[in-house]
């Protein structure tokens, strides 16, 4: 028996201890609300659950890790407005390699398949690294729209207090390209 047919074979228990490993990083109460995988009564549940099972059969079919990407980034964008660490935000694609050793390591011991056993878990590895550059570009942006609302913030709040001023743009320049200001009151 190969690897890729005991996994098939065993998808649903490994899926389970997946989600329950998962679960496992958010707080009990959370975690509690997770469990239901309705897309309408708890879409962050449905989004890991499917999420994981797209990748699963990803990891299984052996196909391009560039495929994988769509799937990750549905679970990492969730995980990256959360309070997670960049470290804990990605650990769930390390999850499935405990998943599957706890769901299938007997019988890949007795069927001695430790060879394909470690080619799936750097494929996992490789996973791991691409959910990586996925939650930094979240952090990223998430860190860019807070600036700009931030700046969009001071310049309203110094517009109302009379401090500056709009002015028109130079003939020639694209509107909005750059903030024209001026000052209109001295900062003591």
């Amino acid at each position: 028996m190969s690897l890729s047919r005991l996994l098939t074979a065993q998808k649903s228990p490994i899926l389970d201890k997946w989600f329950a490993l998962i679960l496992s990083t958010y707080p009990s109460d959370a975690a509690q609300f997770f469990r239901k995988k309705s897309t309408f009564t708890n879409p962050v549940g449905h989004t890991i659950s499917q999420g994981i099972e797209d990748i699963f059969d990803g990891v299984i079919s052996g196909a391009a890790l560039e495929q994988y990407r769509p799937f990750l980034d549905n679970i990492i964008r969730v995980r990256a407005v959360q309070d997670f660490t960049a470290s804990k935000a990605v650990a769930f694609v390390f999850h499935l390699k405990t998943a599957v050793r706890a769901v299938c390591l007997k019988k890949i011991a007795a069927e001695r398949l430790h060879d394909d056993l470690l080619d799936l878990e750097l494929r996992i590895d490789e996973l791991s690294l691409m959910a990586f550059d996925i939650f930094m570009q979240c952090r990223e942006k998430l860190y860019d729209l807070r600036a700009n609302e931030l700046r969009d913030r001071t310049l309203w709040i110094l517009k109302r207090s009379g401090y500056v001023t709009e002015i028109e743009d130079e003939p020639g320049e694209i509107p909005g390209e750059r903030i024209n200001v001026k000052p209109t009151k001295e900062v003591n």
